[in-house]
């Protein structure tokens, strides 16, 4: 039997966040630079937005580009701003077939004005799309968006529209990048290392992680489907205890009279 045919599609997380590592080591072992890496690294990441989407996943996040990013050679940062815009352009007619609506998280200002542009333009054009909502966190880091979120509450404050002793857990999670998206349930990283490397730090205090050796471009719609079901034969406690989840379960399972 296929790994797809062994996911249980009633119990699917609705938010998947993935940390695309490996398209420079890729590159190295084929003997290219590793601009060659980040291009075929496309692949993968078509093949898992279209996984994701067949799945019926809600929503898909993809780290693409970090704020620490921007230390890289300019030669490279140049190369993957370009991949991203011609990535883009040449999806856009799949993203409407398959109704997947695009977003992104992190400081956009920060890209290049083509880059904006594109991006904006495309979100534009996929934003009635109901199916797979595909965020690309770009230009993006945890910390740069705890201290953005912390300025706002500071601002709110300030303006008298918040009380300090209001600010709590819930409040401030409505003021993240991701306020209109579920936390991730599952947080998948490629290429064999075991870091978070500064992502939706915030948001992934009760996510099960997933760390696979495949490097990026390697990584394939099965590998996608491996990381789900091994997701799937885990239990999630959420600080409770086994027994305490089964009880909650078996309440749910009661018929309502």
């Amino acid at each position: 039997m296929e790994i797809k045919e062994q996911i249980n599609r009633e119990k699917l997380p609705g938010h998947v966040a993935v940390i695309m590592d490996g398209n420079g080591r890729w590159a190295r072992k084929q003997g290219f630079v590793r601009v060659k890496g980040h291009e075929k690294g496309v692949g993968a990441v078509k093949a898992t937005v279209e996984a994701a989407a067949e799945l019926g996943i809600r929503y898909l996040t993809l780290f693409a580009f970090s704020t620490e990013n921007w230390n890289r050679p300019k030669y490279e940062i140049d190369a993957l701003m370009k991949l991203l815009v011609q990535a883009i352009n040449n999806e856009m007619e799949s993203l409407m077939e398959n109704n997947i609506r695009l977003t992104v998280i992190g400081d956009l200002q920060a890209l290049p004005p083509k880059s904006q542009r594109e991006l904006l333009k495309a979100i534009g054009t996929t934003s009635n799309n109901t199916g797979l909502t595909l965020v690309l966190a770009l230009s993006y880091s945890s910390r740069w968006e705890i201290v953005e979120t912390c300025r706002k509450v500071v601002e709110e404050v300030q303006k008298g529209n918040m009380k300090p002793e209001e600010i709590d857990v819930h409040s401030f999670a409505s003021m993240l990048t991701t306020t209109d998206m579920p936390d991730p349930e599952l947080l998948i990283r490629t290429s064999g290392e075991y870091r978070i490397s500064n992502f939706l730090l915030w948001q992934i205090a009760y996510t099960e992680l997933y760390f696979t050796s495949t490097l990026w471009p390697d990584f394939t719609k099965e590998e996608f489907h491996k990381a789900i079901l091994d997701y799937q034969n885990r239990e999630r406690r959420f600080g409770l205890t086994s027994e305490q989840i089964n009880q909650v379960e078996a309440t749910k399972k009661k018929p309502t009279k």
